[in-house]
């Protein structure tokens, strides 16, 4: 009964950082794109396609590619960090049972390795981008 009213208990504090960025998601994919001005050929035509604040690569400091990966890198890290705490939980509640001590261990652990590795993802595609980017 315990395992259940946790696992509730988890799932609703995941919850509320899921809506915020689903929020904050809706505004950078949902921009509406509007054509201003076709009249000066092709140069003018190919940029009026472009949305009001739509970046124009895929690839610099605002670009598309840098923003998923930043999101999913949270998330990454925000799912670690829940586990790093559910981990406690469990070890705090394992009543010294030597199984349910090890496995919590196990989940603390994997936890950190996770966060380690979002950490280093995000930093590995930071760098990635701006070396690629021209200046």
């Amino acid at each position: 009964m315990r395992m259940k009213s946790i696992r509730i208990l988890l799932a609703g504090i995941l919850v509320v950082p899921i809506m915020a960025l689903s929020a904050s998601v809706a505004g950078v994919v949902a921009q509406p794109v509007f054509a201003q001005d076709v009249s000066g050929g092709a140069a003018a035509g190919a940029s009026s396609a472009q949305g009001t604040g739509q970046p124009s690569d895929l690839f610099g400091n605002e670009g598309i590619f840098q923003k998923v990966t930043n999101i999913a890198l949270f998330l990454i890290g925000a799912i670690a960090v829940l586990m790093l705490v559910y981990g406690g939980i469990r070890y705090t509640i394992s009543g010294g049972d030597a199984k349910n001590v090890t496995a919590a261990k196990n989940t603390i652990l994997y936890a950190i390795v996770g966060i380690v590795v979002a950490i280093l993802a995000y930093a590995i595609v930071n760098f990635v981008v701006t070396s690629l980017t021209p200046s």
